[in-house]
């Protein structure tokens, strides 16, 4: 399959996970993370505010706020294909934009360098052993990572981890799969 065809395939499983099955997936991804020195050693942290069937962030978020970490959340910047991570300390600062993402009103937040974030939490539909993932496909992540220094990690369910996927030169691998079940190190 190509990588159009397995985005849809992704989408598809992530839809058909039911409430129950989806909190329980999503309170693990939680766990795991916030119990990794990764976590425990970062103070800044982008993350996107997730929605629909994507894995809830929101407790993510709040956990962060409540140890005095600084969230950063993504704004895409279409016309240049480029992702601004913004400060966020409350979600009264997002704002609903195309395709109904929530993302920070820039206005009210501030903007921060891509070397003040010590980690990025990558979002992604299907991810690989190797760290790397298949994304909704506009390639904002890729091109924001290419010369990032920090730490990476993802979450995903087992069901949406396989063995390789296809890459392209300018794909990106995160360092860190989190999944409920296991933690992958691919580096860094």
């Amino acid at each position: 399959m190509d990588k159009s065809q397995l985005r849809q395939t992704a989408i598809s499983m992530l839809k058909q996970f039911s409430d129950l099955e989806r909190e329980k997936i999503e309170h693990h991804l939680f766990t795991q993370l916030i119990h990794t020195s990764l976590w425990e050693e970062a103070q800044t942290i982008g993350i996107t505010i997730s929605k629909g069937f994507e894995w809830d962030t929101t407790a993510i978020i709040e956990k962060a706020w409540a140890q005095n970490k600084t969230i950063c959340a993504p704004k895409c910047y279409p016309a240049e294909r480029k992702l601004v991570f913004y400060r966020l300390d409350s979600f009264e600062e997002l704002e609903v934009v195309y395709y109904h993402l929530k993302e920070p009103k820039p206005l009210e937040t501030n903007k921060i360098g891509k070397n003040e974030l010590d980690m990025i939490i990558v979002p992604g539909l299907l991810f690989d052993k190797a760290g790397f993932r298949i994304g909704f496909g506009g390639g904002y992540y890729d091109r924001f990572l290419a010369d990032y220094k920090g730490k990476t990690a993802a979450l995903t369910c087992s069901q949406l981890l396989t063995d390789n996927l296809p890459k392209e030169s300018h794909d990106i691998a995160v360092q860190h799969v989190i999944t409920e079940k296991d933690i992958i190190n691919v580096k860094g």
